[in-house]
């Protein structure tokens, strides 16, 4: 479909990458925002997923990715290095892309778990992750240069250390955020929004998701005509979200 067809301004497709064993804690919720918010400014979404073994599309706009325990990540892992060139390429070209918790950390250098196996990722995030016996888990406030005030849930044993070729999401005002060390929450790098926040992530932050399908717009028509979503419903969440307790 072209930009004015049927009353849309165009197709974006949004891959979902491995949702059959990377989807915990609602991140599918994720994907299902994009779909709406899309529609709320115009553009025609097209739902994709690719799990292992299935033939990855040729055209692809955006990609969401989500958690999943350390069984998911030995899963995919050989799949994941198949497809590495394809994302690493998708990723340079500036496709926007959202990472969540374990695919956050196997788009890192590595994931070293606590019994000492190391998944090695494809190394498109400057980060690596190691096991430990602490479990980070509760709610989450971030405060962030780009997004304002970031709500969500982590729950992750995995503590990620970022390099120097990213920068860190935002600082953690409520919450553990990457590691038990630095305060920071996520990476940001081009046009990829990594971060451990489930809860789904997107239904409370309609910042990112906006974000996410701006740059996907502007990437493949060259311009982005905003509508006018309706944030009612995200406001409540947010509201009630501020509200938690750790």
């Amino acid at each position: 479909m072209t930009p004015g067809t049927s009353g849309s301004k165009g197709t974006i497709r949004v891959l979902q990458l491995y949702p059959r064993d990377m989807n915990i804690y609602g991140d599918w919720g994720n994907a299902l925002v994009l779909q709406q918010r899309l529609k709320w400014h115009g553009y025609a979404p097209e739902l994709l997923e690719y799990n292992p073994g299935d033939d990855f599309p040729d055209e692809v706009d955006l990609i969401v990715a989500g958690g999943g325990q350390d069984s998911g990540q030995l899963v995919i892992q050989d799949d994941l290095q198949m497809r590495a060139d394809t994302l690493r390429g998708l990723a340079e070209d500036d496709a926007p892309m959202l990472v969540i918790c374990g695919l956050y950390q196997l788009f890192g250098h590595f994931f070293k778990t606590r019994s000492g196996t190391v998944i090695p990722g494809i190394g498109i995030l400057d980060v690596e992750t190691h096991g430990t016996d602490e479990r980070l888990i509760g709610n989450v406030k971030v405060t962030t240069p780009e997004f304002g005030e970031v709500l969500g849930y982590e729950n992750h044993s995995g503590q990620t250390t970022l390099g120097p070729g990213v920068k860190p999401l935002g600082t953690v005002e409520k919450g553990t955020g990457n590691n038990s060390k630095d305060g920071h929450e996520g990476a940001r790098y081009r046009n990829i929004v990594a971060s451990y926040l489930h809860g789904s992530l997107l239904p409370k932050n309609p910042a990112i998701a906006d974000f996410l399908i701006r740059n996907a717009v502007e990437r493949k028509y060259g311009s982005f005509t905003p509508g006018e979503p309706d944030d009612h419903f995200a406001v409540l969440a947010r509201e009630h979200a501020a509200r938690r307790p750790r």
